[in-house]
């Protein structure tokens, strides 16, 4: 986080059944770490700043799909993205730079096709609550010098395996909470 950054709005897609990516080496902050399904922010244009039921932060979400893992538009409809929650959180990368955001936590529920960009994703996987418990043991231990994005530890710490109950019996639009912003550290 440079010295003088404020905030930026930034949104975050878990893509379930759960897909997670390993962010490339060409990323300026946290090369390599393993994270969600897809993450950034929404750009300065009419489409992406769309305040109404999150509009603008589903079409960042979409667009980035596409740019990141390949996924195309009518894979995703942004009216089956669900915004359930939102959080504040800050942590620092390599001393210069960090991130500090206020992030929307968008899930949705498809089948789609995937081609993922190199520039921007070095690996995929998808893995069940199992699996996922697993990576984290790895990355708690240091095992094979798995380390996971610190947002998305939050994420995992706080909400995941609660919202996965829920997507699991079809009913996770229940837990949705966009009125509340959750400061995680």
């Amino acid at each position: 986080m440079h010295a003088r950054t404020s905030f930026f709005l930034f949104f975050l897609v878990v893509l379930i059944y759960f897909s997670s990516q390993q962010r490339s080496a060409t990323k300026v902050t946290f090369p390599l770490v393993w994270t969600n399904t897809c993450c950034s922010h929404p750009l300065y244009r009419e489409s992406e700043l769309i305040k109404e039921n999150f509009l603008g932060v589903r079409n960042a979400a979409q667009r980035k799909l596409l740019d990141e893992l390949g996924i195309p538009a009518e894979d995703v409809p942004v009216d089956q993205f669900t915004p359930l929650g939102r959080i504040l959180y800050k942590a620092p990368s390599d001393g210069k730079w960090g991130e500090h955001e206020l992030d929307y936590l968008l899930f949705i529920v498809r089948d789609v096709n995937v081609n993922p960009n190199p520039d921007e994703v070095a690996d995929i996987k998808y893995v069940n609550p199992a699996q996922l418990k697993e990576l984290l043991r790895k990355a708690d231990a240091g095992e094979d010098g798995l380390k996971l994005s610190p947002w998305f530890r939050l994420i995992v710490d706080n909400f995941l395996f609660k919202w996965w109950d829920h997507v699991e019996k079809g009913n996770y639009h229940e837990v949705a909470d966009m009125k509340t912003i959750h400061k995680l550290t």
